[in-house]
């Protein structure tokens, strides 16, 4: 779940981000206006690559790039200095200009419904174009990389999309944190990680496109794009298995409120807030998928118990009681073909935090916490995270308490239902 800003935070990153990629197009687009395109047929090829991403790109917030093919068909333009042999740098205004003017055209049916930040997204990749062809289209303009052949050309544009990742990874980074108030070192850690899925294979099409256009003309961006187009349709029906996957644990850890042992709605509060603690504490994407799973299905050990604990409160319970409802639960996890990962989560999750991996430690805080805080009532919450400041020292992991107690102050989730 996406976390509202804090109040009274102004959204200046946005603002200035907005700003920046607008001082960047209309100056381009004037000059452009005024002088008309050069190379005509490479610039509406290349225009209709970009405007075709971004009719087929994903309107989900969650996905890192959600136009892959607008993307390296953006790049592949800004770093295109020949075609079929010939010189033929477009330079940096008609670069900016054509990748903006084919953006616009496939978010229109995006604009209408109103889905994803689309304004965010084409200021992005605005800056990020507009980069890329300020190192490239000058130089190749008066012939500097005119000897560059082979491996050579190849490393200087690989060398020239790192550095435009790098700029875009801090954008998306600044966005989030504006967006969602979590911290910005987690979240462009993050964003770096991800630069070894998806991004570097947008990167490698785009170096790929330049230089195969570059060789043999147009006919090679559908070629080319092909590759790209299967992967993002592999990718949706991975993503669409995922929610589904998802959505049956989901249902299974609601067993536990449907037969009474736990309040409605406590395992998906646990999994909402670990999961905010987890960016805190700089968890990856990976981790950050077991700790959501571990969080959804951390009471499913209690389905053993012939009287159930009030109101489903363990962290009251002796420590040997804890710790078998835990191993029980891991042994239910690992009977539905979950990753074993979770399973581990799950039962040691009830160990001393020095012996616990990271994601048990955050599942026990947050449990504790949430049920602390939902018996004390109204307001409540402080006098819960005091309790778990002072409690021993093997009961709770202080820096996830912090932490905590962090993403509480930000309020970005508001408190535990009472009852």
């Amino acid at each position: 779940m996406t976390a509202p800003p804090p109040h009274g935070r102004p959204a200046v990153i946005p603002r200035l981000v907005r700003a920046g990629a607008a001082l960047v197009a209309v100056p381009c687009l004037a000059h452009v206006l005024w002088s008309g395109l050069a190379h005509r047929p490479v610039a509406l090829a290349f225009g209709a690559l970009v405007a075709l991403g971004e009719l087929t790109r994903r309107a989900d917030a969650e996905v890192r790039e959600a136009a892959p093919l607008g993307a390296a068909g953006a790049l592949a333009y800004a770093l295109l200095g020949e075609v079929a042999g010939q010189a033929a740098p477009q330079g940096v205004a008609q670069t900016v200009t054509v990748v903006l003017a084919a953006s616009l055209v496939g978010s229109v049916p995006y604009t209408a419904r109103g889905s994803g930040p689309v304004l965010d997204h084409l200021a992005r990749r605005v800056l990020t174009v507009a980069f890329a062809a300020v190192c490239f289209q000058p130089l190749a303009a008066q012939g500097a990389f005119r000897d560059w052949s082979g491996p050579a050309h190849a490393l200087l544009l690989i060398a020239l999309l790192a550095l435009t990742t790098l700029c875009d990874a801090v954008l998306a980074a600044a966005t989030a944190y504006a967006r969602t108030g979590w911290p910005f070192g987690p979240l462009l850690r993050e964003e770096l990680r991800g630069m070894v899925g998806i991004t570097s294979a947008v990167c490698a099409t785009g170096v790929v496109m330049a230089l195969a256009v570059g060789v043999a003309g147009l006919w090679a961006l559908p070629v080319f794009c092909v590759p790209l187009l299967l992967a993002q349709l592999s990718y949706r029906r991975y993503a669409a298995v995922r929610a589904t996957y998802r959505q049956t644990i989901a249902s299974l850890a609601r067993a536990t409120e449907i037969a009474g042992y736990t309040p409605a709605g406590h395992a998906r509060r646990v999994a909402e807030l670990s999961g905010a603690v987890g960016r805190d504490l700089g968890l990856s994407g990976a981790e950050q998928t077991v700790l959501e799973y571990a969080a959804l299905m951390h009471d499913i050990g209690q389905l053993s118990l012939v009287d159930p604990v009030p109101a489903g409160a363990t962290a009251s319970l002796p420590v040997p009681e804890q710790r078998r409802i835990a191993l029980l639960g891991g042994a239910v996890v690992r009977q539905t073909g979950v990753d074993p990962a979770v399973a581990v989560v799950v039962e040691r999750q009830a160990d001393p935090c020095r012996d616990q991996p990271p994601a048990a430690r955050i599942v026990r805080v947050v449990n504790a916490y949430e049920e602390k805080a939902r018996d004390a009532g109204p307001g409540g919450g402080l006098a819960a995270l005091e309790e778990l400041r002072l409690a021993p020292a093997d009961d709770y992991a202080p820096d996830v308490v912090e932490a905590l107690a962090r993403v509480l102050s930000r309020g970005s989730l508001t408190e535990p239902a009472a009852g």
